[in-house]
């Protein structure tokens, strides 16, 4: 537990120091603050249709969403991102941070936009959280998308190489920063597209403080798992995962599409936790297909 506490934090405030300037971004629509319970959360839609929420995951905001996911998405669904308590302009409140809450938190936003039922992506951190919301919330779920995802990080965790890797604090900001990026890609692709990094990582994510990465850290720490609660996950489910994840290793997508009734799996080869980046498009497509 203390391993992937750190490990969380360590993921969480490199990517928000690794590098600075300004890269290609989507055109974004305008940031809106909404009430939701204790807090004011900062959001964004893009395009129409039926709705899809997108949940993101540990230590960042709603602006590392890979730009072309969000150009594709919102040509046929009615996209909502927004940033998780505490993180850029969403209000940290002064509920306990946890992963039942941060779902809680999710649909309340639904609520507060008048948005009966949707579509739920979750990516990392934020699968666990879309698991919380169809387990707590099922009614506000239409379909179900897990990426990166597990039920337990004890069940299959991080090889110890890994996590030597993470955990190792030598060198400048840039140079942790880059070993935390070779643990989202595999190294033949890292080496192949250093102009793809730049896209994805030269530019600014917004607010992210380094007290509520802890904290985020603190709920996945302490967070129960799922596992034994699978079977109640009653949506249509998509379980995504790259063959070459080395921090939510594969075996954790297998062992949840298996307890999942009717889950599909998709393994992207030579897919990092990060092959959302690395694919665009035919991440795109899959998840198109599952939604029709």
């Amino acid at each position: 537990m203390k391993i992937i506490m750190t490990c969380a934090l360590i993921i969480g405030s490199l990517s928000s120091c690794i590098l600075e300037g300004h890269g290609s971004q989507v055109s974004d629509n305008t940031d809106r603050l909404i009430q939701v319970g204790d807090i004011k959360i900062n959001y964004r839609i893009y395009g129409n249709g039926y709705p899809l929420v997108m949940v993101m995951g540990y230590g960042n905001t709603m602006k590392l969403w890979e730009s072309m996911l969000i150009r594709s998405l919102s040509s046929s669904f009615k996209l909502i991102v927004f940033d998780n308590r505490g993180m850029g302009n969403t209000e940290v409140g002064q509920r306990p941070f946890t992963i039942e809450q941060f779902a809680d938190d999710t649909t309340g936003l639904m609520d507060a936009l008048d948005i009966q039922q949707a579509h739920v992506l979750g990516w990392s951190m934020g699968a666990l959280i879309a698991e919380e919301i169809a387990l707590r919330h099922p009614a506000k779920v239409n379909k179900l998308i897990l990426y990166a995802a597990h039920c337990n990080a004890d069940l299959f965790p991080p090889a110890p190489e890994v996590i030597s890797k993470l955990t190792d604090m030598s060198g400048t900001p840039k140079e942790k920063g880059m070993r935390f990026i070779s643990t989202l890609f595999p190294p033949d692709w890292l080496r192949s597209n250093q102009d793809r990094i730049k896209e994805i990582f030269y530019r600014p994510l917004g607010n992210i403080p380094p007290e509520t990465m802890n904290k985020q850290s603190m709920a996945i720490g302490n967070w129960k798992g799922c596992c034994d609660r699978l079977g109640e996950i009653n949506k249509p489910t998509l379980v995504i995962t790259g063959a070459d994840d080395v921090l939510v290793p594969p075996q954790n997508a297998r062992y949840l599409a298996g307890k999942v009734p009717n889950a599909q799996l998709v393994v992207y080869e030579q897919g990092g936790h990060g092959l959302m980046f690395q694919y665009p498009e035919k991440f795109c497509e899959k998840v198109f297909d599952f939604l029709r």
